[in-house]
C-alpha cells in the first residue's frame, strides 16, 4: 500500500518540483539575474523581457491612464531626491529636472544653468534623426564604373562591414564582400577584369574629428575619424601585432579591403587606391543598404553608441539642407528641438555623440526631449529603446537591487562627468521624466559618483508621490 500511495505521489511531486523550478526562473529572468549566465551581460531589447511598467507601446497607454487617475506629486519626487543629489562624491555643480509625461506641464529643477551633457547628448540627436529622417531609410554603400575606373562610394552607413557573420548584431546588414559579388560578376559579365579603384567619401564635409575633442580621443581608442565610409566603424583586430585600434583613414582602409574582396573573384585592380569623386554619369555596378535609420537610433541609444550618433548627426544635416558637417548637425538639431517647443536655453553642441566637453544642455532640456519624443509614434524609440536599469545597454551593470527594472534611461559619463535621463516609475507604477547632470564629480571616485547618480533615479523609483 505504501508503495502504491509513492507511486502515486511521485508524479505531483515531479509537477511540484517543475513548477517551483520554473517559477524561480521566471523571477530571476524577470529581475535581471540571468542576463550574465545567459547573454554574458547585456540580453539586448530583443530578449529582456521588462518589466510591465517600461513594456514600450501596450504599457505607454497603460502609464498614461495610471497618471492621469492619479498625477504624481512632483515636489514629493524632489524632496525624496534631494539627500542623494547633495551626495559629496557629486560635487558642487549638480542639476536635476523631473516632469511628468503630459506634454506643456511644469517641469521642477533643482539646480541652475547647463551642463556637460556626456553621452545624455545622444538623446538629441535620436530624435532629431527620427523627426528629420525617415525611420525606414536605409543608407546605401555603391560602386560605379566610369571607363575602366571603378569608384566605391560611401553613403554613411555606419555599421558597414567587410564580411558579415552569424555573430552580428541585427543592425549590420550591409557588407563589401557582397558588394564585391555584385561588382564582380557585371564585370565579368561584360568582359572586364582588370580596373583601377578610387573611393568617394564627399557625402561628409568638414574636419572629421570634432574641435571639442581632445587630440588624443582616435590615439586612445575612444573614437573614429568621422567618415561616410569605413568597415566596423573604424575598428581594427588588435589582436594582430603592431595595430592601432583605431584606422586613421578610414575611408582609404574600407578600399583597400574592397579592392582585396575584388581580387579574390578574380578582379584585377591595378595602382594605387586614391580618393576621388564619383563621376556624375558613372554606371552603378553594385549597392548594399544599411538597417534602417530606427534600427540605427535603436542600437546607438542602447548601446551608446559614438561613431553612430556622429553619421546620425551628418545624415540629419543633409536632410535638412545643412552641411553635413558637425557644425551643420548642431545648427539642425538645436532647431529640431526648438521647434517641438522644448526649452533649448544654454543649449550648445560641437557634436551629436556627447564627447566634447563644450558642449553644454540642461537637465530641463533633456526632461522635455524625452517628453516630446514619448507624445510622438515616430520619435517614441528613443525612449522605448533606452537601457533598462539591471536588464539591457549601459544599464545591464547598475542598479544591483534597488530600481532593478524600474527605470529607463539613457547614461553619460566622462571623467569628472556622470549623467542620466530617461524615464523612472515610482513605487506605484506612474512615470516620472527626470534628468539628473553633476559634471564636478570627484574623479578618483568614479564608481562611487556613478552610483550616487543611480541612488537619486533610484530614490524617484522608491516614492511614494501620488498627489
Amino acid at each position: 500500500m505504501r508503495r502504491r500511495r509513492l507511486a502515486l505521489l511521485q508524479p505531483a511531486l515531479a509537477v511540484l518540483l517543475v513548477a517551483v523550478v520554473t517559477a524561480g526562473l521566471l523571477a530571476a529572468w524577470s529581475s535581471g539575474r540571468l542576463n550574465q549566465a545567459i547573454c554574458g551581460g547585456d540580453c539586448g531589447p530583443e530578449h529582456v523581457v521588462a518589466p510591465a511598467g517600461l513594456r514600450p507601446a501596450p504599457a505607454g497607454e497603460a502609464r498614461a491612464d495610471a497618471a492621469a487617475a492619479s498625477p504624481t506629486d512632483l515636489e514629493g519626487v524632489l524632496t525624496a531626491a534631494r539627500s542623494d543629489l547633495s551626495a559629496d562624491v557629486l560635487g558642487d555643480d549638480v542639476g536635476l529636472a523631473i516632469g511628468s509625461t503630459a506634454p506643456g506641464a511644469p517641469v521642477l529643477t533643482e539646480g541652475d544653468g547647463t551642463h556637460v551633457p556626456a553621452s545624455t547628448t545622444k538623446l538629441l540627436t535620436g530624435f532629431t534623426a527620427l523627426t528629420v529622417l525617415d525611420p525606414g531609410q536605409r543608407f546605401a554603400t555603391t560602386a560605379v564604373l566610369d571607363g575602366d575606373h571603378l569608384v566605391l562610394v560611401g553613403g554613411g552607413d555606419p555599421y558597414l562591414t567587410d564580411r558579415r557573420s552569424d555573430d552580428d548584431p541585427g543592425v549590420v546588414r550591409a557588407d563589401l564582400a557582397t558588394l564585391a559579388r555584385q561588382v564582380a560578376g557585371r564585370l565579368e559579365r561584360s568582359g572586364t577584369t582588370r580596373v583601377t579603384l578610387g573611393y568617394d567619401d564627399t557625402l561628409f564635409e568638414g574636419p572629421s574629428v570634432s574641435p571639442g575633442w581632445p587630440s588624443t580621443y582616435v590615439r586612445d581608442d575612444v573614437v573614429t575619424p568621422i567618415s561616410p565610409l569605413w568597415v566596423d566603424r573604424g575598428m581594427v583586430d588588435t589582436s594582430q601585432p603592431e595595430t592601432t585600434p583605431r584606422v586613421a583613414e578610414p575611408a582609404q582602409d574600407a578600399a583597400e579591403r574592397f579592392a582585396a574582396l575584388l581580387r579574390d573573384r578574380g578582379i584585377e585592380v591595378r595602382g594605387a587606391v586614391e580618393r576621388t569623386t564619383a563621376p556624375a554619369g558613372a554606371s552603378r555596378l553594385g549597392v548594399v543598404r544599411s538597417a534602417t535609420v530606427g534600427r540605427i537610433v535603436e542600437q546607438m541609444v542602447r548601446t551608446s553608441d559614438d561613431e553612430a550618433a556622429e553619421v546620425l548627426l551628418r545624415q540629419s544635416a543633409r536632410a535638412a539642407g545643412e552641411p553635413a558637417s558637425f557644425p551643420g548637425g548642431a545648427r539642425v538639431v538645436a532647431a529640431t528641438v526648438r521647434d517641438a517647443g522644448i526649452d533649448v536655453d544654454g543649449l550648445h553642441l560641437d557634436d551629436g555623440s556627447g564627447l566634447a566637453r563644450t558642449n553644454r544642455i540642461s537637465p530641463t532640456t533633456l526632461v522635455e526631449v524625452v517628453r516630446a519624443a514619448l507624445a510622438s509614434g515616430r520619435t517614441a524609440p528613443v525612449v522605448d529603446d533606452l537601457p533598462v536599469s539591471g536588464f539591457s545597454g549601459t544599464l545591464a551593470q547598475r542598479f544591483d537591487r534597488a530600481a532593478r527594472g524600474l527605470v529607463r534611461a539613457k547614461t553619460g559619463t566622462l571623467t569628472g562627468v556622470h549623467s542620466l535621463a530617461g524615464v523612472a516609475l515610482d513605487r506605484d507604477g506612474r512615470p516620472v521624466v527626470f534628468a539628473v547632470m553633476a559634471d564636478a564629480t570627484d574623479r578618483t571616485q568614479p564608481f562611487a559618483a556613478q552610483a550616487a547618480v543611480d541612488r537619486v533615479a533610484a530614490a524617484i523609483a522608491d516614492c511614494p508621490c501620488g498627489s
